[in-house]
């Protein structure tokens, strides 16, 4: 990305001399890397700020451009705020839409998905993994349904890209987000995966970057990050998966040898292999966390880490709002050891001890 910052500091829009060709030709580079971890081709890619952004594209978008033929969008109650927050933005100017709610594994009933497909649904937007109990949903199987019944078929993949097998035509997916820091490349770009022969309509103006789809100048060293992580992630993932899930199962082998009352949340077979959402009984997760500062540990979303309210993802999978405050995140990836893993469970079996004995939380 370096250079980028500084002699090729040239904009990629720019085709009338050597700093614009150079730009355009790192950023077609980019756009190049990304579409092959996707399976897709490259003119399908459009680059965004990131999955926030993408998922307002997707749904809005694609809801304008294909307004004459319906306005019903079909969801998930487990979705991110990045997909709940524009569609209730959207319902209050009259779209209809539909949230379904998990099984308790997490994972969509798809007879119920079939049910709520109506005449007037025009998309269907499905999370491909979870970012706070990281299920996995059957997306070849949304897709299928989709297909069958002639509507788009929409996916924020932010946790999923670079994490799992990604095939776009052979998974059905009409629209998939993705953002580049999930992946370990830089924060503020993401992309778009736009199905060739789906239509968006633009929700920025100005210029007609990106195919007219996402006008503004394009972020070089943004993409060019973004494009090599995807370059390092489809040489190491799967070795990568199959290191980081032993590590996962690890802590949580200990965790649960050393504790009483620890619950994993949502399906342990269809999951990220780096993601752990347990709920520790007869504690509080604000107080857990407090006790182990020198641990990265959440309660939920990052995103919406600062609010009091249970996780919305918890409630949906039925869990109480006393256990919904008693579950953790834990987020393994590329640069955790074994002894990290080890030190943590150490700590963690140590503080829920003295946190239950000091003042059990019922």
């Amino acid at each position: 990305m370096l250079p980028y910052f500084g002699p090729r500091f040239g904009n990629s829009a720019s085709r009338s001399h050597r700093f614009g060709w150079e730009a355009e030709k790192a950023v077609e580079r980019a756009r190049e890397r990304v579409a092959e971890l996707a399976g897709a081709t490259p003119r399908e890619i459009v680059f965004t700020s990131g999955a926030t952004e993408s998922n307002n594209l997707a749904l809005k978008g694609v809801l304008e451009a294909y307004r004459s033929q319906g306005n019903h969008i079909v969801t998930m109650a487990t979705e991110h705020r990045a997909i709940l927050d524009p569609l209730r933005h959207m319902e209050r100017l009259g779209t209809r839409v539909t949230v379904l709610p998990p099984q308790p594994d997490g994972l969509i009933d798809l007879d119920r998905l079939r049910e709520a497909i109506q005449p007037d649904t025009v998309l269907v937007s499905v999370m491909f993994a979870n970012n706070e109990i990281g299920v996995v949903q059957p997306v070849a199987a949304i897709g299928a349904i989709c297909r069958e019944r002639g509507v788009l078929f929409h996916t924020d993949a932010a946790q999923a890209f670079g994490k799992l097998p990604i095939r776009v035509a052979e998974q059905a997916v009409d629209l998939m987000s993705f953002s580049a820091h999930k992946l370990y490349g830089p924060k503020g770009i993401g992309a778009l995966y736009v199905r060739r022969g789906v239509r968006v309509a633009a929700q920025i103006e100005g210029g007609g970057h990106e195919g007219g789809i996402r006008s503004g100048t394009l972020n070089v060293p943004g993409i060019v990050g973004f494009g090599e992580a995807c370059a390092i992630c489809a040489g190491e993932m799967e070795q990568e998966t199959a290191r980081v899930a032993a590590l996962r199962d690890r802590l949580l082998a200990e965790l649960q040898t050393g504790l009483d009352g620890v619950a994993v949340n949502g399906s342990l077979q269809n999951r990220l292999a780096g993601n752990l959402s347990l709920t520790f009984a007869s504690v509080t997760a604000d107080a857990l966390l407090a006790s182990v500062p020198e641990i990265a540990l959440s309660t939920g979303s990052a995103c919406s880490s600062a609010t009091p309210e249970p996780s919305h993802v918890l409630r949906a999978i039925g869990l109480s709002a006393a256990a919904a405050r008693s579950s953790v995140r834990f987020g393994l990836g590329r640069f955790n050891t074994e002894a990290e893993v080890d030190y943590a469970a150490c700590r963690l079996i140590e503080a829920v001890r003295k946190l239950r004995s000091l003042a059990p939380v019922p």
